[in-house]
Formats: C-alpha cells, sequence, structure tokens
C-alpha cells in the first residue's frame, strides 16, 4: 500500500483499498470529520461511536444509506482480525441485535 493515495477516511492501519471516490463525509459524536469512499466511510462509521454520515453534494443517490447499512454489519476496527470479539462494544450492530444485547 505504499505510495498509495487513499480516501482520508481509511485508517492508516487498514490495508484496503478504496472502492472509489470520497462521496460522504463520516461525522463523530463531536463534530469532527473525515470524506471518504462508501467502503472506507462504512468502515470508519462502525468505529466510531455515536458517528453519523452525510452524502458528499456530487454523490450518487443513496450513498451514505449504504454507508450506513454497511456499517451496521462492520465490527469496530475491522482489519484488526485477531482482535477480540466478546464485549458489546467489540461486534457489529447486526451482531448485538442477533445476540439481544441492547447497548
Amino acid at each position: 500500500m505504499t505510495g498509495t493515495v487513499r480516501c482520508p477516511a481509511a485508517h492508516r492501519d487498514d490495508p484496503t483499498p478504496c472502492d472509489g471516490p470520497a462521496v460522504v463525509t463520516v461525522l463523530d459524536q463531536y463534530n469532527a470529520g473525515a470524506d471518504g469512499c462508501e467502503h472506507h466511510g462504512a468502515r470508519l462509521l462502525a468505529s466510531l461511536e455515536r458517528g453519523r454520515v452525510y452524502a458528499l453534494p456530487a454523490a450518487p443517490a443513496g450513498a451514505a444509506i449504504r454507508v450506513f447499512t454497511a456499517a451496521d454489519g462492520i465490527p469496530p476496527f475491522v482489519w484488526y482480525e485477531g482482535a477480540p470479539r466478546t464485549q458489546p462494544n467489540q461486534r457489529s450492530h447486526a451482531e448485538n441485535r442477533r445476540l439481544g444485547v441492547t447497548e
């Protein structure tokens, strides 16, 4: 990945490439944010508590909804493949719902 330019939403430890141009802005609970492709936007949103996603002006229709929906099934910091996923804050929102965990 060295030398590959990726969107600002891509975490430096996440080895995956962008799936296109930046089309969304992901904000954390304090309104700090980053623009990203749908792929990295979803991965970033999944790693935030109380994060939000907004489509950029030139984004294709439904981009923010696709990112929001994808993030629901992604565990936080998914690129850490060996990380334990035993606590609710380590699992995806979808998995917590399946397990009956309320946050």
